[in-house]
């Protein structure tokens, strides 16, 4: 096992890392998407709860997707929090004031990168500018499951008849099953009456952010049809709709774009209506895609020439060994959060209402004090998990947890709250990784459960 301070490393796979994106960049998400991905999905979240505390039946059929977007709200939460605390945008103006410096330096670095920070930061501008009017329209086409449903009919009908090459990556022959089975399985969550409050949640939003952007008369290259003016449409959008009907589906596979834009399913032939939008904003988003990769190149290209050795590449889903030490934070004033914990806090946690469930079995052995040789010796109890400032992120679930001597000590599996900035830029105060200690996960194979088979499994050599 490991002690407070004790050196430990970590391989495994982190996501994507965003730390070499621009200060407009920081501005986009911290001004406009984050926010509005919190409200979207903490919004949804409530309704979804509040639908469930009606029906346990409803509550369970829902739990799943609500605990899906339970874990985006708070990361998202989480890095909003983290990028005002920290002052990332502020610092990396100040880094990007210093690197511009550097080009005008130069004149073959002036005129090869001079203009990069500039256009992406009118890139940047741009998305802002349809932040809110692009997050809600794809909400619109993904969260009513119905809509979910009529959206994946069109598009595949429209997709499917092109050549595979050219396909959107949904719809080759690889993923259309893969993608189809996503749709029946949200189908099954299906509920007519929080569907009808999210469509007409979702439209009232929409109005507004269209309202808003003409009110500072902002540029709208998409210009959405006005079909839910009336909100009482809702109401027989989802009623008249057979979708949720695995069979109605199924009926619908086959038929081509014409047949689908004539259909006399209400839903279907409003998504039809709004289907030329969307593929306004898929051209969109995929200009500002070329774009964006062209400008990002040449500032790594530049970046890499100011920084020098300094310069550590994002993420990419690649392998990484990163290094740490055991080490507890404070994530605010007067409150400090300890390096390892124990049994004990579960204990104290256990209520026997979900989530704080813990089996009869584990409780009785731990109340025998039957720890076997799996007790950390100072703090004379199981340890459960352990903080570790190593510089992980999405990604790195499941990583293996080494010490100096490349033992194994532990599984990380998640990332304090204070540390889903880490996305954006590693803090030595509070990115905390958090892993389950590798004795309490020996205690219940072997002294709890006593699967022996198992344990001879784990340390054959």
């Amino acid at each position: 096992g490991v002690y407070a301070v004790d050196a430990v490393c970590l391989l495994g796979y982190p996501g994507r890392t965003v730390r070499h994106r621009t200060a407009s960049f920081i501005r986009y998400e911290q001004e406009s998407r984050l926010p509005l991905t919190v409200e979207l999905y903490g919004w949804q979240i409530e309704q979804m709860t509040l639908a469930g505390k009606q029906n346990r039946t409803v509550e369970l059929k829902m739990l799943g997707r609500l605990k899906s977007l339970a874990n985006v709200e708070k990361r998202s939460r989480g890095q909003l929090q983290g990028l005002s605390r920290a002052g990332i945008l502020l610092a990396r103006q100040a880094e990007e004031r210093q690197l511009q410096a550097f080009i005008e330096e130069n004149v073959d670095r002036r005129q090869k990168f001079g203009h990069v920070l500039g256009n992406l930061e009118s890139l940047y501008q741009e998305m802002q500018q349809q932040a809110a009017v692009e997050l809600i329209m794809e909400q619109l086409r993904v969260a009513p499951r119905l809509a979910a449903a009529a959206w994946f009919l069109i598009d595949a009908a429209n997709e499917r008849s092109k050549p595979e090459a050219v396909r959107e990556p949904p719809y080759i022959d690889k993923n259309y099953d893969q993608t189809l089975q996503l749709v029946r399985n949200g189908l099954k969550d299906f509920h007519a009456p929080t569907e009808k409050v999210f469509l007409r949640g979702l439209f009232q939003r929409l109005a507004d952010a269209q309202l808003a952007n003409a009110s500072r008369e902002a540029s709208m290259p998409l210009a959405l049809e006005p079909i839910w003016s009336d909100i009482d449409q809702v109401d027989s959008l989802v009623d008249q709709s057979q979708l949720a009907q695995e069979t109605f589906l199924d009926q619908c596979l086959p038929l081509d774009a014409k047949s689908l834009m004539q259909h006399s399913d209400p839903m279907i032939r409003w998504m039809y209506q709004l289907y030329p939008n969307y593929m306004a904003m898929r051209e969109a988003h995929k200009r500002r895609e070329g774009q964006l990769n062209e400008l990002y190149g040449l500032l790594l290209s530049v970046k890499q020439e100011y920084l020098k050795s300094r310069f550590i590449p994002d993420a990419n889903g690649t392998l990484r060994l990163t290094c740490g030490r055991v080490r507890g934070y404070s994530p605010e004033d007067g409150i400090f959060k300890t390096p390892q914990s124990t049994f004990r806090g579960v204990a104290e946690k256990t209520s026997g209402v979900e989530p704080f469930q813990t089996p009869i079995r584990v409780m009785e052995t731990w109340r025998d004090k039957r720890f076997g040789r799996y007790a950390h010796p100072q703090l004379k109890d199981i340890p459960v998990c352990m903080l570790y400032d190593t510089d992980t992120t999405g990604g790195n679930s499941g990583s293996p947890v080494l010490n100096s001597k490349g033992e194994l000590v532990g599984v990380n599996f998640d990332r304090c709250y204070e540390a889903t900035i880490n996305d954006f830029a590693w803090n030595p105060d509070y990115s905390r990784s958090i892993g389950v200690d590798i004795r309490y996960v020996l205690w219940l194979i072997d002294t709890v459960y006593e699967v022996q088979h198992l344990v001879s499994e784990i340390t054959q050599q």
